[in-house]
């Protein structure tokens, strides 16, 4: 260190007094060291540059810095367990994991909060990450786990003081066991339990827990435990409190003249639904008119459950915790009681619902050359199926004849989903079109058969009029400069975009440009050389894997899946906490122009909600 200036001291030394693991912009730098002016800061850069080429600093993806892993002798991170005994530490933004080998976890669990040391340094030429051990616990991720009770025989039970064991869903390696004390329910054996842990594992015995039962969830074998337990291992809410089920009887369904004010009444007009067969939460509805010149008038009308969910009352905060609706095999565990999710706020034909329009004049290239956002009232004329929608489009001759007032409609629909596509592919957009499983279970939840969900045009034409709206409330905020929550898609990262290139060489593909700046056209070249192939779904799935999660953000960060830089969700309120603020936002914008107060008001109120949304979303996958 004798050798380093002063300015490369105080840079060290100022990174090591910040928490492990953190990371800072060289403006941030300048501004903790007081190194402002165009001289100082020159100097500064430099010092940074020196520091990062002998290696005490390391520069992240996203171009900041902190501490070399080698200099700093250990960090703190979060511990992922693998069933097969290995894990990973996440311990920074932009920075890869740190893999964990089997044995060097000590006692730590999946989710805890670990301190590790650096056992040996990544390794550029062979690809590997750096390698770690964790050398303690600080702090606790998890205080109950979800599992089955398999019994002791009587002398076991004596000898171990102990009910039995239970064996816990989840990333937990196949050795975990967790002693069931009998101060606690008696469970039955083969039952699926909750269990209260009340001893975590030591370096002595690091596959052994003790805990109490405090609940015993049924019998494995009986129809609907198996998705219960999920639900109690994610810690999914699947019941409403008393509190939230008094709102919602207090809501009236039906609609009065108060209600009606300042509202465009679309009422007339023929609108409608489509969705699956089952569902029952409908929550967008669409309109389609043409104009003398050939343009298309689409307007895309959702429910809105903001009217009904007040900021701050027993329902949103609900609604805030559940974060979304969680959809298992056999059930729906809804974000919203029904009497609102399938009352009230669905668009139920032939029923006067409010809603919020997204109104788009769409021309023959499938550009949008104006639109309008206002409340509305609308009573829809037909709910129909994607099944219905896709044979009328067919040429269903008994369907046609059946809905023949919408059957021109339902052909307009499908040409300007046409446009709407042929846009999206012209500057980039990725279509990872996976085919989905549906599991059919019979009235007890026994699984009978699982069938391909098949996408034909009627499903994906109300993904493109939901795309549309969604870009079109995003950039009507954006250019006005308001707060609002939107939905990004980050560029991916460097490291995993260079696996996913090496990876399809095997197949003669060659992935054009620069992995650190890749553009999704790029990508999308790639997946059209595979159309059709039999490798097609393993490249699909590795392309998709090298991705950044999607989330939710106060930022417009862009979205590089859709390749397009202004997105939100502003069409499933029903069933999405995130696109029930969106709606909250825009009354708020329609009533007033918010001052310079109510941007940062609710621009600090954002963040908050953008992370336990994202959270709560993938909960809802994982589950």
């Amino acid at each position: 260190m004798s050798a380093l200036t002063s300015i490369e001291k105080r840079i060290l030394s100022y990174l090591k007094d910040q928490e492990a693991g953190a990371t800072v912009t060289s403006q941030s730098l300048a501004k903790a060291l007081n190194y402002g002016g165009t001289k100082m800061y020159k100097k500064l850069v430099r010092a940074i540059n020196y520091l990062e080429n002998i290696g005490e600093l390391e520069q992240t993806k996203r171009g900041h810095y902190c501490l070399n892993a080698k200099v700093s002798k250990t960090v703190v991170g979060t511990y992922r367990a693998n069933a097969q005994g290995f894990g990973f530490v996440t311990y920074a933004e932009g920075q890869p994991d740190f893999f964990v080998p089997r044995g060097r976890a000590l006692n730590a669990m999946q989710g805890d909060t670990v301190e590790v040391e650096v056992l040996k340094l990544a390794n550029p030429q062979t690809g590997k990450g750096s390698e770690v051990q964790v050398l303690r616990v600080i702090e606790r991720a998890v205080n109950q786990l979800v599992g089955e009770f398999v019994a002791y025989p009587s002398e076991v039970r004596q000898e171990r003081q102990a009910l039995g064991y239970v064996l816990p869903q989840g990333d937990y390696s196949d050795a975990v066991r967790v002693e069931i004390d009998p101060a606690g329910i008696q469970p039955a054996d083969h039952s699926i339990c909750i269990v209260k842990i009340s001893q975590y594992p030591t370096a002595e015995a690091p596959h052994l827990l003790r805990g109490l039962v405090a609940k015993e969830i049924g019998h494995r074998d009986e129809p609907g435990v198996d998705i219960l337990s999920v639900l109690y291992q994610f810690g999914i809410p699947h019941e409403f409190p008393e509190v939230v089920k008094e709102a919602a009887e207090a809501v009236p369904q039906t609609l009065s003249a108060q209600d009606l004010a300042n509202r465009e009444d679309l009422r007339q007009e023929v609108i409608l639904t489509i969705d699956g067969a089952d569902a029952k939460d409908l929550d967008d509805a669409i309109s389609l008119n043409r104009l003398e010149n050939g343009d298309y008038v689409l307007g895309v009308h959702i429910a809105d459950v903001s009217y009904y969910v007040e900021e701050g009352s027993a329902l949103d905060l609900e609604a805030y915790q559940r974060g979304t609706s969680v959809y298992l095999t056999d059930r729906v565990v809804p974000m919203l009681p029904q009497r609102l999710s399938n009352g009230i706020c669905s668009l139920h034909p032939h029923e006067d619902r409010l809603t919020l329009s997204c109104q788009m004049v769409i021309d023959s290239q499938g550009q949008v050359k104006s639109h309008r956002i206002f409340r509305s009232v609308i009573h829809s004329s037909y709910r129909m199926t994607y099944d219905d929608v896709n044979a009328i489009l067919e040429g269903d001759e008994g369907l046609r004849q059946k809905y023949a007032p919408i059957v021109d409609l339902l052909e307009d629909m499908s040409k300007l989903h046409h446009l709407l596509e042929a846009k999206r592919i012209k500057r980039g957009a990725l279509d990872f079109d996976a085919p989905e499983a549906k599991v059919l279970v019979d009235g007890q939840g026994h699984p009978l058969d699982i069938q391909l969900r098949e996408r034909g045009v009627a499903e994906r034409l109300i993904e493109s009029f939901m795309l549309a709206a969604n870009e079109t409330v995003a950039k009507h905020y954006m250019t006005r400069d308001y707060p609002m929550l939107y939905r990004v898609h980050e560029q991916p990262d460097s490291e995993r975009m260079q696996r996913f290139a090496e990876f399809i060489t095997a197949f003669g593909i060659v992935l054009r440009g620069k992995v650190e700046t890749i553009a999704p056209k790029q990508l999308q070249q790639a997946l059209k050389q595979v159309d059709g192939q039999d490798f097609e779904q393993a490249v699909s799935t590795m392309m998709l894997r090298s991705m950044k999660q999607a989330r939710y953000s106060e930022e417009a960060l862009g979205h590089y899946g859709l390749a397009t830089a202004e997105y939100t969700h502003f069409t499933s309120p029903i069933r999405r906490y995130p696109d029930l603020i969106v709606h909250r936002l825009i009354h708020r914008y329609l009533d007033k122009k918010p001052s310079h107060q109510d941007k940062a008001r609710i621009f600090d109120q954002l963040p908050g909600i953008a992370d336990q949304s994202s959270k709560m979303e993938r909960r809802a996958i994982d589950a």
